[in-house]
């Protein structure tokens, strides 16, 4: 066991956007979200890492660190837990006037304090790992969209994270991107990494995770393999949501 999630809840004012979710992820496995705009799979990744800070409910990791969300948490324990992930934003978040490379550098020189020779030097590998070689001295806006999504892959890889945390990577992508992100996100699950990701790319899902979660309305209605959820869904909620997102009957 990796990360064990008792009891997380969240609320904006009113709204209670997570209601009381358990979750156990394991070390290497690949955990995909699936659920309708609105069902709380964003806030709960924005949990994980520290974006967010949940009402209640607690996180056990397996090396011992332990947060109880029912107290504030310290300034030490949110960076803490910041550190564990890195997170694959949907709008990319890169700096707009930096390089592939610079962006790729800023994380494990500012918040890691490694030097500099050690930064670029892992960042040129991990720009070669997600096929950007030859575009490490362009600017944001000189890349495509895949290719920046690639570069922000890259980003998170560079701290070095336990866990990898995708908020729907290709959802700002023209179709014929998102492959390229796709792709490498297929390979990383091949490498070990412990990884959450909130997609809609169903057949995505299916094929590289070894857990899905359905979300709606803040619930985890359904979990259990892509066999038992995508194929096999025991909740008719979930039924529902599948036969309109693959249009099936």
């Amino acid at each position: 066991m990796y990360l064990s999630v008792k009891g997380l809840a969240k609320s904006f004012g009113n709204n209670e956007v997570l209601k009381n979710i358990d979750l156990e992820v394991n070390k290497g496995e690949v955990v995909s979200i699936i659920g309708p705009s609105g069902s709380g799979k964003t806030t709960m990744l924005r949990c994980f890492n520290g974006l967010e800070q949940p009402d209640k409910g607690n996180f056990q990791f397996d090396d011992g660190f332990t947060v109880d969300f029912a107290n504030r948490l310290r300034k030490q324990e949110i960076l803490r837990l910041s550190r564990k992930s890195g997170m694959v934003f949907q709008s990319y978040n890169l700096f707009p006037h930096k390089t592939a490379l610079q962006n790729v550098m800023e994380g494990p020189i500012i918040v890691q304090k490694r030097s500099k020779s050690e930064a670029r030097s892992e960042a040129e590998e991990l720009l070669a790992k997600v096929g950007l070689k030859d575009k490490m001295g362009l600017y944001p806006h000189q890349l495509s969209g895949g290719q920046q999504q690639r570069v922000g892959i890259a980003r998170a890889l560079a701290l070095k994270p336990e866990l990898l945390l995708f908020d729907e990577p290709t959802s700002a992508l023209d179709p014929e991107l998102i492959g390229e992100v796709l792709k490498v996100m297929k390979e990383l699950a091949t490498e070990n990494w412990t990884m959450i990701i909130v997609t809609h790319e169903i057949q995505f899902a299916g094929e590289i995770s070894d857990k899905v979660l359905f979300m709606d309305g803040g619930y985890v209605v359904e979990q259990g393999t892509p066999q038992e959820v995508l194929k096999n869904p025991k909740e008719e909620r979930t039924k529902q949501f599948l036969q309109r997102i693959l249009n099936t009957t």
